[in-house]
């Protein structure tokens, strides 16, 4: 079966993380997102992963060179600009010629979904459309999905009111699609699929959803990203992390965080709940909490960073005092 990965967005809630590299590109535990999402599908049946690119998207060939990510062959299709995300399933699904069932998801969202299960469960109900849901406690910042017993879709409401969800079922960002559906998407326009395409087979009841209560996580802000990278960390996931290798000194004290390869930590230094891309030096005697640092970056002795996301290659002063900080400033 082949799998439409949508990766073409700005990642703008991470800048400057994304100013030169694509989000799905950004490493979880020194591996780049996109190959989590890769394996994880490859496990349940996925032949072939078709991207569809936008934003940077000569990263995703430039990483890929012979046409694999995680042993899985890819194509790619670049949309020549943003067309939403219906309108990008509609471009991919078009330059792939897709004739049968496949799978459409969201790049960002990191999941043990059982898909091999919500296939079935597509098949069994002869669905248009299947969504996997996912139980949240807000989700007025989600799709929130309504079903009837059977799992046939009776309401789909994009990011409603705090208070008004008829629901606290999430459109989890993976979708069981057949062809029809293509045709439904109009050629060359920006569509959502949330706000227009979904509605549309609520109407036709053609569209079913699956809960699910595995793990999942959007990691579209700084602090879900940390999130992805310690839940990895932590063994929560079913795939298991490999740390990349740092020079961390003895006297330095690492917490619920990740230390990218060939990245150097000083004396008497702390890091807590934080992750550091590789090639980072942090000299002696600095703190670093729930701080994401890109590539590169150096920060000087005495230092202090909290909730701070600092891009490649980015200097911190000897015993600068930063808070709630982006470098450089997007």
């Amino acid at each position: 079966m082949l799998a439409i990965v949508l990766v073409g967005g700005l990642g703008t809630r991470l800048r400057p993380l994304t100013e030169h590299t694509p989000k799905q590109m950004l490493p979880i535990c020194g591996t780049p997102m996109i190959e989590w999402v890769v394996e994880h599908l490859a496990g349940h049946g996925v032949e072939e992963v078709g991207l569809s690119l936008g934003y940077r998207s000569d990263e995703f060939l430039n990483a890929y060179p012979h046409g694999q990510i995680s042993g899985i062959p890819f194509r790619v299709a670049v949309e020549p600009e943003p067309r939403g995300t219906a309108g990008a399933i509609r471009f991919a699904a078009d330059e792939f010629d897709v004739d049968k069932t496949f799978l459409a998801l969201n790049g960002d969202v990191l999941t043990d979904l059982d898909i091999t299960e919500l296939i079935a469960f597509h098949r069994v109900h002869d669905a248009e459309a299947t969504i996997a849901l996912q139980a949240v406690v807000d989700p007025s910042h989600f799709g929130v999905v309504s079903t009837y017993d059977d799992g046939l879709v009776k309401e789909f409401v994009e990011k409603p009111e705090p208070g008004f969800a008829a629901s606290n079922h999430i459109n989890a960002g993976t979708y069981v699609l057949e062809p029809s559906v293509i045709g439904r998407i109009p050629v060359g326009k920006d569509v959502s699929i949330e706000r227009e395409t979904f509605p549309e087979l609520v109407r036709s009841g053609t569209l079913y959803a699956m809960p699910s209560s595995t793990y999942w996580l959007d990691t579209g802000t700084p602090e879900q990203f940390i999130r992805a990278n310690l839940d990895a960390l932590g063994g929560r996931r079913l795939k298991e992390a490999h740390i990349p290798l740092a020079d961390i000194d003895a006297t330095a004290e690492v917490s619920d965080s990740v230390v990218g390869k060939d990245s150097r930590i000083g004396a008497l230094s702390v890091i807590e709940r934080s992750v550091l891309f590789q090639n980072c030096e942090i000299r002696e005697e600095t703190a670093i909490i729930e701080s994401v640092l890109s590539d590169s970056v150096y920060v000087g002795a005495g230092a202090r960073l909290e909730r701070c996301v600092i891009g490649r290659g980015q200097r911190v002063a000897a015993g600068e005092r930063l808070s709630d900080v982006k470098r450089p400033r997007t």
